[in-house]
């Protein structure tokens, strides 16, 4: 039976995280999501732990649990039909000690994937189905997440390919540069 982990993470929170965190971090963020940074709740504002090439490593505390996490932005991203236009995408490794969780895989999109369709996550030759809700994808089955992260901590990049509610087809490529180091900023932030 495939485990789907993605249920626990709360889209809200993920988003919040994706605004606040990637203002600190990215310069080309768009206005209303800079709006909505500074709008934020004091505690969900993340801290910065530090920048590992093309990943930083956060720390927030939304609702008194700790929460820690890398995020990066895609290196490359397509559309097919080409131009499509979607808000930016995000790519997080998270660790919620509260609920137990470590290092949980997920993506935020851009746009609202298709409803009931999976998502892939490619790292070279190994390939990772992803749960889709919303603009958010989780992987799959999380007896896999730990070889997926292994994969990402040796790889030199991740593909991830999925399809909108509209039938646009997008692929993003983030790169793997500094996600090892971010990774292991993160778990002594959150033992």
């Amino acid at each position: 039976m495939t485990a789907i982990r993605g249920a626990r993470a709360p889209l809200a929170l993920a988003a919040a995280f994706a605004v606040t965190a990637a203002a600190s971090v990215l310069a080309d963020l768009p206005l209303a999501l800079a709006q909505q940074t500074a709008s934020a709740p004091a505690d969900v504002q993340p801290t910065l732990l530090g920048q590992y090439g093309d990943w930083g490593a956060y720390t927030a505390s939304p609702g008194g649990k700790k929460v820690c996490f890398a995020l990066a932005k895609p290196k490359s991203s397509t559309t097919t039909p080409a131009g499509r236009k979607r808000d930016p995408a995000y790519m997080f490794v998270s660790s919620r000690p509260a609920e137990k969780v470590k290092n949980e895989v997920s993506v935020i999109i851009g746009y609202p994937f298709k409803p009931s369709s999976d998502a892939t996550a490619e790292i070279g030759p190994a390939k990772f189905a992803m749960y889709t809700q919303n603009d958010g994808a989780w992987i799959k089955n999380v007896a896999e997440e730990t070889r997926m992260i292994d994969a990402m901590r040796k790889g030199g990049d991740v593909t991830i390919k999925g399809m909108s509610g509209k039938g646009t087809q997008s692929t993003d490529q983030f790169s793997l540069k500094g996600l090892a180091q971010a990774l292991d900023r993160t778990a002594q932030e959150c033992k």
